[in-house]
């Protein structure tokens, strides 16, 4: 038992080799912009994760990229642009607010109202069959003659 765990231990921390990259920066309010950057763009490979967190190679070459353009004295519209004009919309944590990613956020409300509707059309239907099933007076009447009339007829048999 002892064995296994050392095992597993030396085995899990081979994993978390993360890759740690220092960049020189000439002034903190650039590595501050960077810091943001690399916070606000997503790995084009990975799902959901920031380049700071990402250890994929694509994220990693973002971060150098990003790093370059600092130092080339690209505005932080200009930066954002960029990768937006390479990788498109993915790579932004908050997209642009435009027709396609408004649709986006509301797809799933008008969803949801569509799905009330079509319940309640289901049951306003089925409480109006459910009301013409039901037997007025005559009608329970002439019902229970033809009822009276069959056990009269098994009564004789």
């Amino acid at each position: 038992m002892r064995l296994l765990f050392i095992a597993l231990f030396f085995g899990w921390s081979l994993n978390v080799n993360a890759v740690i990259e220092t960049y020189e920066f000439e002034t903190p309010e650039l590595r501050a912009r960077y810091h943001v950057f690399v916070e606000e763009l997503r790995c084009p490979k990975c799902q959901n994760q920031n380049l700071a967190d990402s250890n994929a190679g694509v994220a990693a070459d973002l971060r150098r990229e990003v790093h370059r353009l600092l130092h080339d004295g690209l505005s932080d519209q200009e930066i954002y642009d960029f990768m937006v004009a390479r990788y498109g919309e993915f790579v932004l944590y908050r997209p642009k607010t435009s027709g396609v990613t408004l649709y986006l956020w509301l797809a799933p409300l008008l969803m949801l109202v569509l799905a009330l509707v079509v319940v309640m059309l289901i049951v306003k239907r089925s409480q109006q069959t459910s009301h013409k099933e039901t037997l007025d007076n005559n009608d329970q009447v002439a019902l229970q003659k033809v009822l009276e009339g069959i056990e009269q007829q098994g009564d004789k048999s």
